[in-house]
């Protein structure tokens, strides 16, 4: 398949950036009229163009409605020209006061819900004198024309003729019918003609513009009553068309097409006179198309430049090289299949499946592929068809590592698809399971910009109700990574829904009940503890599922598996940081447990240290302490001994949303032992991350902390080093960066970044 060109990837324009702004502030740059409609409290006089892509990012934007289209009514300063309320909830009322009154070149108003009709538009459009003459362009696909409903309420018909300058009409999926089209065909200076999916029964009208109709759009016309005969004697006069598409939906059943089809074929083997000047033709969706009628078509047209070949099985052949193609020969038909029938589900449906082919072993980046996919499953958001096939393209070209090369932009804008995806098709297994293909690759995960938080909870509800292992391990791994990007707030809320604990501890119970050790388990150890750092209710929530439990017979069954204690420590951690849970930890066993995993000298110090700071938090609290006073002092001891025995490490495997949960065992008040399990913790991630952690010791009062620690006469020597150390790094860094402070974020907010090492797979 060949390889289309990236597009270049770079910052928004300052204009984009000031309307993008305008658009974020309009209830604090309007007043409210009267009846309810928006209206800026002072506006300059917009540039005329500056004013049209107003409008238009605010219906891009899903703003766009009868609030506050109200802006437009001021046709002094927003001079409107070029306008697309595209797909927006406006009004007839809010339609008429806000865009007729100006003057207008161009109109989009497709597929306009709100109780907007065609009919609505023209009368509103023809009852300003200068829209009649200066509108050159207007579409209104996908709505009704509804004339009848017009006069129902006192209004005057008005024909599309009173729009006497219109070149081009666009009225594809409309209930169009052959009187207006005789009405339309009277217009002086039209050029362009859409009439797909409408009620168009003949074509005789078209004789009217024959001079000056040079582009007609035809696809799927299943009311038309003409024989092929009919069909080709209208044709033959239309001298001036260079641009027919005849196309048809081969998939539909509700009538043969047979007559559309034998149509096609004579026009092929018919006379070269029959437009002589056609430059595209497009035939996607006839059959009995052979290889014959299409050369002889061909080279009896120096002019052609464009073929709409697709689903007409007649592609394969060679002839056809020197001409831009859609079919399914090979990628760059299909690609042109896509970027044309954008708005044809039958089309896409097609070009999608061949793409899939395609792609499945592709080696090389194909960004505008990727864009071209995203587009039409945009296009269609509530086809299962299109969603099915083009989630498992999105997969083929974002694997392993293509979807470093792409855009981050387009990356972002087709992760946010997926998940709209997701959400459109809930119980639809493959779909999902596409979904969560393409989502589960660490570059996508750690770099691209989407929403965490809806990614999390879809992810999280889909795994609730499948158990395919495979699937199940990866669903795990993106719910791991993506609770350790969640902001504080978004961590608030996913933390308080208990189904989440309950599922993701179904997961570790059924894995350690059998005692195996794989990427799943991890990856489920990794969620719980990324979910309850910082979160006390997440942490209740743990404990009121029975998690606790649990965690202390694994704790003891993977005794030789330090990658699963350090996870367990890690939350037992979290839990003991909350001081109003740290009586469900007072367990003798328990406690001693964790303590020999503290004195042990053969267990990896990543074990000792989150052994420790579990200790180390419940013994700062004597009138906390429910155990026997033998045992705290025993812990206090130890966790000064032990701690001077550990190396410094190297690789990074912890770091902190903040340094909150220090500050009581930063007190000159605490004992030895808990002072230096403190300053050790802080040393050791300040080493691995300077810039990051001197700026959080800095605004969250740390320092002032550590230098009355290292000031107090009775704090203990190795406290005292340690802390002077942390208090040099912090200085040397602040003289380093002086008004500069470029602070580097650790690759995760939370306290594991291990769980981010594993490499997920992605094949089932």
């Amino acid at each position: 398949m060949v390889m289309l060109l990236q597009d270049a990837e770079g910052p928004s324009t300052l204009c984009d950036l000031c309307l993008a702004q305008v658009c974020r502030s309009l209830n604090s740059l309007c007043s409210m009229r009267a009846d309810g409609s928006m209206s800026l409290i002072w506006a300059p006089l917009f540039p005329q163009e500056m004013a049209d892509q107003l409008l238009n990012h605010m219906a891009s934007k899903e703003i766009l409605n009868d609030t506050t289209v109200g802006i437009f009514r001021n046709c002094k300063e927003l001079r409107l020209r070029r306008a697309s309320i595209r797909s927006c909830p406006v009004s007839a009322e809010a339609f008429r006061l806000a865009l007729c009154p100006h003057r207008l070149l161009e109109l989009d108003a497709s597929w306009v819900f709100g109780g907007l009709t065609g009919a609505d538009v023209v009368s509103g459009l023809a009852s300003n004198a200068e829209c009649r003459s200066s509108l050159q362009r207007l579409s209104l696909s996908g709505l009704r024309l509804d004339w009848e409903s017009l006069e129902a309420n006192g209004g005057v018909r008005v024909g599309f003729s009173s729009l006497r300058g219109l070149r081009t009409l666009n009225l594809a999926n409309t209930d169009l019918n052959d009187a207006a089209l005789e009405d339309i065909c009277t217009l002086p200076h039209l050029e362009s003609l859409d009439i797909s999916c409408s009620a168009i029964s003949n074509f005789t009208a078209l004789l009217t513009c024959k001079n000056t109709l040079r582009s007609l759009i035809a696809h799927r016309l299943r009311q038309l009553d003409m024989s092929p005969a009919q069909l080709l004697s209208v044709f033959s006069h239309l001298h001036a068309l260079k641009h027919l598409d005849f196309s048809d939906d081969h998939l539909a059943v509700d009538s043969d097409g047979r007559d559309g089809d034998e149509t096609a074929r004579q026009l092929l083997e018919g006379s070269p006179q029959v437009l002589p000047l056609l430059v595209s033709l497009d035939i996607s969706g006839r059959k009995r198309i052979s290889e014959a009628a299409l050369r002889t078509f061909v080279e009896s047209r120096s002019g052609l430049v464009f073929l709409g070949l697709l689903a007409t099985g007649a592609v394969f052949v060679h002839f056809l090289n020197v001409l831009t193609v859609t079919g399914e020969a090979d990628g760059n038909q299909v690609c042109e299949a896509l970027r044309r029938y954008r708005d044809r589900e039958c089309f896409i449906r097609v070009a999608l499946t061949h793409l899939y082919s395609l792609t499945i072993d592709t080696d090389k980046p194909q960004p505008d592929v990727l864009k071209l996919v995203v587009s039409g499953m945009q296009s269609h958001p509530t086809s299962l068809h299109v969603h099915l096939v083009a989630t498992a393209c999105v997969f083929n070209l974002t694997t392993q590592d293509l979807a470093e090369a792409m855009p981050i932009s387009l990356l972002s804008s087709t992760v946010t698809q997926l998940l709209h995806t997701m959400k459109k098709f809930p119980n639809h297994q493959q779909v999902q399971k596409n979904c969560l293909l393409a989502l589960c690759s660490d570059y996508i995960l750690q770099e691209v910009p989407f929403d965490k938080y809806l990614a999390a909870m879809l992810v999280i509800d889909w795994l609730s109700s499948h158990e395919d292992p495979t699937l199940q391990r990866m669903a795990v791994a993106v719910i791991s990574i993506l609770v350790a990007k969640l902001s504080t707030e978004e961590m608030a809320q996913f933390s308080k829904d208990i189904f989440i604990m309950k599922q993701l501890l179904a997961i570790v119970q059924q894995k350690a009940m059998v005692g195996v050790v794989d990427s799943t388990l991890k990856f489920a150890l990794s969620a719980l503890w990324n979910l309850t750092d910082e979160m006390p209710v997440a942490a209740r929530n743990f404990i009121e599922c029975q998690g606790l439990e649990l965690y202390e017979e694994v704790l003891e069954s993977y005794c030789t598996e330090p990658s699963i204690q350090h996870k367990v420590l890690g939350l037992l951690n979290n839990i003991a940081e909350v001081e109003e849970l740290q009586a469900d930890l007072m367990e003798e066993d328990l406690l001693e447990h964790i303590l020999s995993l503290l004195q042990d000298p053969q267990v990896d110090v990543e074990v000792r240290y989150f052994a420790g700071g579990i200790l180390a938090h419940l013994a700062s609290r004597p009138e906390a302490w429910t155990l026997e006073d033998e045992l705290r002092s025993t812990v206090l001891k130890q966790l000064h001994d032990s701690i001077m025995t550990w190396t410094h490490l190297e690789r990074e495997m912890v770091s902190y949303r903040s340094f909150r949960p220090f500050c009581p065992l930063l007190q000159p008040c605490q004992p030895t032992g808990v002072q230096l399990w403190a300053v050790w913790a802080i040393h050791l991630v300040c080493t691995q991350n300077t810039s990051h952690y001197s700026s959080m010791l800095e605004k969250e009062g740390l320092t002032e902390l550590l230098k009355a620690l290292a000031a107090h006469p009775s704090t203990h020597s190795d406290i005292k080093g340690l802390a002077g150390s942390i208090l040099s790094m912090v200085e040397r860094h602040q003289i380093h960066a002086g008004a500069f402070n470029n602070q580097t974020a650790p690759q995760s907010h939370k306290k594991n970044l291990i769980c981010s090492r594993y490499k997920i797979c992605r094949t089932v």
